[in-house]
């Protein structure tokens, strides 16, 4: 989930200069390359929020991404899920799956099933599997 205007806007507001808060998004997503607020995310801006000593957004979560720990095929997408890339800085775990982002693209037409990771049968998990494994392979050809 990108960063909303919102938090964009306090960020801008609240830093002491452009080049601290170049800094701030360089540290929050852990790139050197990325000085824009518009590359970040919404638990990033979260995190330069914090460090800025203003209150954190609460976000309108992505149920779609949401997972069964006990069921391996759903920690199989998590796994793929990381290997594309698709992970949030964490301060307790280091670095997470972005399971928001899984989600929006489980919704999008991209997917090949569209549901929830709760409701699908397995086959449809199969599916789902086969497609992400296809992503990741065509990522690191």
């Amino acid at each position: 989930m990108k960063a909303t205007p919102q938090q964009k806007q306090l960020i801008h507001l609240n830093a002491h200069d452009r080049d601290q808060k170049e800094e701030f998004v360089q540290w929050a997503t852990d790139d050197n390359d990325k000085i824009s607020c518009n590359d970040l995310s919404f638990d990033q801006a979260n995190l330069i929020l914090e460090k800025l000593g203003q209150k954190p957004h609460k976000a309108k979560r992505n149920y779609y991404g949401l997972f069964d720990k006990k069921n391996q095929q759903h920690m199989a997408i998590v796994s793929l899920t990381r290997q594309l890339g698709w992970e949030l800085k964490n301060e307790k775990y280091g670095r997470v799956a972005d399971m928001d982002r899984l989600g929006n693209w489980l919704q999008s037409t991209k997917a090949p099933v569209s549901l929830p990771l709760k409701k699908m049968t397995t086959q449809q998990l199969t599916t789902t599997i086969n497609a992400m494994t296809g992503m990741v392979a065509k990522r690191y050809k």
